[in-house]
């Protein structure tokens, strides 16, 4: 096997001008529908581990004195983190499914025309 050629061949490919074609566009409508449900579930899960995490601290005496008011804040603190990473999923199908039907009209049209239907 000629890896050189293998090479040759991917950087020429990685260098030519490219065309805009259907399934271009359709790849890029696809990616339009999902972007917002991915967005918000890496933001939303970020923000819900470091609210846990500061909870924990909390409740470890990291932060804070060691009062048992602290404690208990800590605990609470970290439940509403440890809630917002298991509701994190359902509202990220919630909000996937909303992008597909909103492009689903749009994207169904582009397939149908590149499949020859």
């Amino acid at each position: 096997m000629n890896t050189d050629k293998i090479y040759a061949e991917h950087l020429a490919n990685e260098y030519a001008p490219k065309d805009d074609s259907k399934v271009i566009a359709l790849r890029k409508l696809d990616a339009r529908a999902k972007l917002p449900a991915t967005i918000f579930t890496y933001t939303f899960g970020i923000l819900s581990a470091l609210i846990t995490g500061v909870g924990m601290c909390m409740s470890m005496d990291v932060i804070g004195n060691s009062s048992i008011t602290i404690f208990v804040l800590g605990v609470v603190i970290g439940m509403i983190g440890l809630i917002g990473m298991g509701v994190n999923y359902p509202i990220y199908k919630k909000i996937l499914a909303h992008g597909k039907q909103k492009y689903a009209f749009e994207i169904m049209q582009l397939a149908k025309e590149i499949s020859g239907q």
